[in-house]
């Protein structure tokens, strides 16, 4: 949201299509590394494998070149010699053969590869020092080693070997050595690399064009929803996305969302410029009686004290009207602050008994109260005062001088609530009104017009003091005909009849 709204501020359209390439991009370093995990372990398992493969057989075929020597029958160290060389020539050295080696005392070492022992000539395309260098490297086969070891040996490369030691006739003690070139073990984990890189460059086209795929059709939603909130930044508010299909996914939860949110915005657009417009009117005519009188003054020839106390009169009754319009636009604007309350346990039947005693005295209709239950109430003891004010008012702007009734009830209903129902028995509000009523500024057509008195914000107040409070407000029909209006808060717990020497809570209004 911050790169749309930097993007919109800057005039420019959001570049969303950085987010294919940054997904492709996550898709594509994420398959490398699997396949680079991959074949660490696959090259680490077949070199392992191999490895213990080459292990067991040199094992075997330096333990069985012993048990021959020993079941020959040769008893002297020529004899093992010659036998030996007997056993080696029939196991010639090749590329994929065993280097066998004999060691008898007094008689050198035998092997199916002499060259590995050394030679005195040097091979073709070889110097003598070159030469000297492959006869000391093929000298360590010569130092005693007993068990698994690995050398670096002349035209072989890298060699596994196993060394064991067999005792002929009790006193001869002959050394065998067998071992397997380790170029398998190369050629193996250079046939695994070849086949992971053809696969992994493979793999990897293949998920570049999935996750570019993919990218593009899971960011077209949001390049459409770019180019909507750019024509609405713009001053457009009709624009709303499209869902495509029959799709159930976050994206449809998305557009949704985001249509509701523009909904919101277009109704809320909407209802400032009416209540712009409702104040501004609201406004006009008081100014406009002020101004005309101020007129009349001035044009005058002669203005005498009876002229001035009249308009003094008329531009006061003006500005209080203005003051209580300013006083309930404050009051409406700060319902939506956070500190727009300040709850406290107040006492209910006391509270609600001196509130509506207090209206009463004021104006000369029949009041009514019923029972009121005992009990706490949370709230903010101003604003709940506030809110019955204004009930009882609009009751008494809507009934006849002298002869007109306002009553209250006061009830406890489920889940810890009161209801709290001032009627009266005006004309009354039609129910297509009911809701209108509790808007700014909003009046009936024949009951609640303007002739009536008040600017129209009683009611939305006392809806805003209802919201806060997490209450309600409603608009209904009393029993043989007039207005009701319902009250209902959360924040009741009942507690025994009160004894009067008890202190009370009352309204701080």
């Amino acid at each position: 949201m911050i790169t749309l709204r930097r993007a919109f501020a800057s005039g420019q359209r959001p570049r969303l299509a950085s987010l294919r390439w940054r997904l492709t991009a996550w898709v594509a370093v994420m398959m490398l590394a699997s396949a680079a995990v991959t074949y660490a372990v696959v090259s680490h398992y077949v070199s392992q494998q191999l490895r213990g493969q080459i292990q067991r057989d040199i094992g075997g075929d330096a333990t069985q070149l012993g048990q021959s020597l020993q079941l020959s029958g040769a008893r002297t160290p020529a004899r093992v010699a010659a036998f030996a060389q007997r056993s080696l020539r029939g196991q010639p050295y090749d590329a994929t053969a065993t280097v066998l080696v004999v060691m008898v005392p007094g008689q050198g070492a035998l092997s199916n590869h002499p060259e590995l022992l050394g030679s005195p000539t040097p091979d073709d395309g070889e110097s003598l020092a070159e030469q000297q260098q492959e006869n000391a490297q093929g000298r360590q086969l010569l130092r005693p080693r007993q068990g698994a070891f690995t050398l670096m040996l002349p035209d072989v490369g890298d060699v596994r070997l196993v060394e064991r030691s067999v005792t002929i006739d009790q006193h001869l003690s002959v050394r065998v050595i067998a071992g397997e070139p380790l170029i398998i073990v190369a050629r193996a984990e250079r046939g695994v690399t070849q086949a992971f890189v053809l696969a992994a460059v493979l793999i990897l086209i293949l998920a570049l064009v999935a996750s570019y795929v993919a990218g593009a059709r899971f960011s077209a939603p949001l390049r459409r929803m770019a180019a909507v909130a750019a024509r609405v930044d713009a001053g457009d508010l009709h624009p709303r996305m499209r869902i495509e299909g029959r799709r159930e996914d976050e994206i449809r939860i998305l557009v949704g969302g985001f249509n509701h949110m523009l909904d919101r915005l277009a109704g809320a657009f909407a209802a400032q410029q009416e209540f712009v417009a409702d104040a501004s009117h609201e406004l006009r005519t008081p100014l406009t009686v002020i101004r005309g009188q101020l007129e009349v003054l001035a044009s005058a020839d002669a203005v005498s004290a009876k002229d001035v106390r009249r308009v003094e009169r008329l531009v006061q009754a003006e500005v209080a009207r203005i003051s209580r319009l300013v006083d309930d636009l404050l009051l409406l604007a700060q319902s939506e602050e956070v500190d727009f309350l300040q709850v406290e346990a107040i006492d209910l039947h006391p509270f609600i008994t001196e509130l509506w005693d207090g209206i009463a005295t004021t104006t000369d209709r029949t009041f009514t109260c019923g029972g009121v239950p005992d009990g706490l109430l949370l709230a903010d003891p101003d604003r709940l005062a506030q809110a019955l004010r204004n009930l009882a008012h609009n009751a008494i702007q809507h009934t006849e001088p002298g002869r007109g009734i306002v009553s209250l009830s006061v009830q406890v209903i489920e889940g810890r609530q009161i209801r709290l129902v001032v009627e009266d028995d005006g004309p009354g509000v039609p129910e297509a009104a009911r809701e209108r009523v509790f808007e700014r500024f909003g009046r009936t057509d024949v009951a609640r017009s303007r002739a009536a008195g008040g600017a129209g914000l009683g009611l939305a107040i006392v809806r805003a003091i209802a919201e806060a409070h997490e209450g309600t407000v409603v608009a209904g029909e009393r029993a043989g005909g007039g207005g009701r209006f319902e009250l209902k808060l959360p924040g009741f717990t009942p507690v025994p009849a009160r004894d009067p020497s008890q202190p009370a809570i009352h309204a701080r209004g």
